[in-house]
């Protein structure tokens, strides 16, 4: 009602209505009311009574919006201070936002005038260059240097390696390149800087071989920057991707012992381990990988690392009795993970039985909804899906540890709320699915999510749908509303031009993009899709590396790298969000097998590459 009559230009009567509202809001809706409430009072001209609420709202949610119209409050109530604050943050915190156009006249109008410095000039352009407003951000920098604030070869220097980037951004190459030359002549932080913006360029093109050898110059010429770091790291990693092995291990033991301090001092442990892997060197792999686990025995990295161990063994010819006992150890540290799976078949291969990841399938409890929750249950009932998100989401952060999380996830099961059971479940009750294995935690990780409509997909592609819920697991976590930086939308992640082309391939109209919310659409989709994938790729792994890198990249792959077994071209798989996306999806696949299908603990890895057919989906 209160948002009615807003609307309806009635923001005394709105005001009315949001101090009704608040005096029995849940804390989801209280935050939109107290904000809405002051925004009322202040278009009804009454900026004393909005300024303590703005003030509150502002402080709990600083959205632009708010900032801004709390700056309004300000300036009606005397707070020079605070208003220059408030017009300064949504100037350049929020600089594709409208309300800053309007920010920066108003601070130009103040007495004495509030004039942006370059750090701050420089530091709007970026924002406009990541909101992908390049024009915006090279007017911003033109202002600077119209304003004379440019001064000096640093400061020159500065900004024409911020051009540079905008300029790429536009498509200007020529021009891109003149700034970074400027850049490069400036200090030795910025021209370092100017240097790895042109080898991530070459790397980014799959110049490999000009890359490598302007990483090993940033090395050379900049040791004690972060870029020659960098520059010395991704120089062993090109070796290593163009089959220098023995270059490349070197290179990598060379960075350990150079760069202690650095954050991918492990990662270069394990790639120099996997340098000699492929020069069947397992001795020094072992070695490596017990260096790695030494140093960093927390590393994420560690499960990989005691499953090469156990396979290098084997690979230098170990002895059953003990590959057995290294193998199960792998399972019981990381049992969800791809290394878990893989430890799995090496100890069939080796006659063993291995012991089970988790000894019971996930269980969904039936528990009395707790009270909470009715308020979200009433507001999907009315319709307000929105309303009842954020409401749900305000409970979730209302929680207070594993005794209260586990009720409450099972309660969002039950209402088909799989993806905030899933973040309930990984904020609360991680220790307890993967750490002591308990059923009713992993139910909320390993939800069948939206059964009905993957199973009928599913079957209707000739699908396997553990797929489904594999890849749907990583994409979306089970969340139909979310949208990516790259447009992506919904279950399965499908952009709208590739859902063109599904809708086409399956004789259908194109869909709107906010068609590829719904979750029975886009299941649809992304099971045609993946359907596709499968028959041209006959394996897990390389339908998921092509449903994240795309069919042309994982064809590359297996022509370069196919006769490699499964756990080396994994390994292999030169993108490192793709080598993840695959290990994850393989493992959730698997273990979706094992929990829910009756025969699930025989279900096999086939351990070699297949060669994908020539024909199939491309895109």
């Amino acid at each position: 009602m209160g948002q009615a009559r807003f609307y309806a230009g009635d923001p005394n009567g709105a005001a009315k209505d949001f101090e009704r509202a608040l005096e029995k809001a849940s804390p989801a809706l209280a935050v939109r009311a107290r904000a809405r409430l002051g925004e009322s009072l202040l278009d009804a001209h009454r900026p004393k009574d909005a300024s303590p609420v703005l003030e509150s709202a502002a402080a709990a949610q600083p959205t632009p919006e708010l900032l801004f119209q709390r700056a309004l409050t300000r300036a009606a109530t005397g707070n020079a201070a605070g208003l220059r604050a408030d017009l300064k943050t949504v100037a350049l915190r929020f600089p594709t936002h409208p309300y800053a156009d309007e920010a920066l006249e108003q601070l130009a109008t103040l007495k004495p005038a509030v004039k942006l410095t370059l750090p701050e000039h420089l530091q709007r352009a970026r924002g406009f260059l990541s909101d992908g407003a390049a024009a915006r951000a090279e007017d911003e920098l033109l202002r600077a240097e119209k304003l004379g604030l440019v001064k000096g070869a640093p400061a020159q220097a500065q900004v024409a390696l911020l051009r540079a980037q905008v300029l790429f951004a536009r498509g200007k190459r020529e021009e891109a390149e003149k700034a970074l030359a400027v850049a490069r002549k400036g200090p030795p932080a910025i021209a370092a800087e100017a240097a790895l913006v042109v080898a991530r360029r070459a790397l980014r093109s799959d110049d490999n071989e000009k890359a490598r050898k302007l990483m090993a110059a940033l090395d050379k010429a900049y040791p004690s920057q972060a870029a020659g770091e960098e520059g010395a790291f991704f120089a062993a990693w090109l070796d290593l991707q163009g089959g220098r092995f023995e270059d490349a291990a070197k290179s990598f033991e060379d960075y350990e012992k150079r760069y202690k301090g650095s954050r991918r001092r492990d990662e270069a442990m394990w790639f120099r381990a996997l340098s000699h892997i492929r020069l069947e060197q397992y001795a020094k792999a072992r070695q490596a990988l017990d260096d790695l686990v030494t140093a960093y025995p927390k590393t994420s990295m560690a499960p990989q690392a005691r499953y090469w161990q156990a396979r290098t063994e084997e690979l230098g010819g170990g002895k059953p009795a003990t590959l057995g006992p290294a193998y199960e150890a792998v399972i019981s540290a990381a049992p969800a993970s791809f290394y878990a799976l893989l430890a799995t078949e090496r100890l069939r291969e080796l006659g063993r039985t291995p012991p089970a990841a988790f000894p019971q399938p996930p269980k969904q409890l039936t528990l009395p909804r707790p009270p909470e929750l009715e308020l979200a249950v009433a507001l999907t009932r009315a319709g307000l899906f929105r309303d009842a998100a954020d409401e749900v989401q305000s409970r979730v952060s209302g929680l207070r540890g594993a005794d209260q999380a586990l009720p409450f996830a099972h309660a969002l099961l039950q209402l088909g709320e799989f993806g905030h059971a899933h973040v309930v479940a990984a904020r609360y009750l991680w220790g307890r699915a993967f750490g002591a294995k308990a059923p009713d935690a992993l139910a909320a990780f390993y939800p069948r999510a939206f059964a009905q409509a993957v199973e009928t997909e599913a079957t209707r592609q000739a699908l396997d749908p553990f797929l489904v819920w594999a890849i749907m697991r990583r994409e979306s976590a089970f969340r139909p509303e979310v949208m990516s930086a790259a447009d992506a939308r919904g279950l399965m992640q499908i952009i709208p031009p590739t859902a063109t082309e599904i809708a086409q391939k399956m004789a259908e109209p194109a869909p709107a993009p906010a068609d590829l919310f719904a979750p029975e659409r886009n299941i649809r989709y992304g099971a045609w899709y993946l359907a596709q994938l499968m028959k041209r790729f006959a394996h897990p792994a390389l339908a998921a590396a092509a449903y994240n890198a795309g069919p042309k990249a994982a064809v590359r792959w297996t022509q370069e790298r196919g006769t490699l077994p499964l756990d080396l071209f994994v390994e292999s798989i030169p993108y490192r969000e793709t080598r993840g996306y695959v290990k994850q999806v393989v493992a959730d696949l698997y273990l979706y097998h094992r929990f829910y299908e009756k025969d699930g603990t025989q279900a096999r890895l086939a351990m070699t590459v297949p060669a994908p057919s020539t024909d199939g989906v491309s895109f």
